[in-house]
């Protein structure tokens, strides 16, 4: 799907343009915390990406120690519809 190939750059460029992360900063295993991002902002960028992605980004699922690589994989999953299926029996 082609929402799923704009998940990086669209969060990067949310960092970056909105919240203003230095674009170096902006590293796959970099955290909500370690971008200086508190509380208010981890709710405004869970608007955000609602807004653009179409994805219930709730603001819990963006803890302050989740990495980009996690919250990529968390909207990605929203984006994809992808429900995670146990294969255990």
């Amino acid at each position: 799907m082609e929402r799923e190939r704009v998940i990086h750059p669209t969060i990067t460029e949310v960092l970056t343009g909105t919240f203003k992360v230095p674009a170096v900063e902006i590293l796959p295993d970099s955290t909500m915390d370690s971008l200086e991002m508190d509380s208010l902002a981890i709710a405004e960028f869970a608007v955000i990406i609602k807004e653009t992605l179409g994805v219930e980004a709730d603001s819990d699922k963006l803890y302050k120690d989740a990495t980009l690589t996690d919250i990529s994989e968390f909207i990605r999953e929203g984006v994809a519809g992808a429900v995670p299926v146990s294969h255990a029996r």
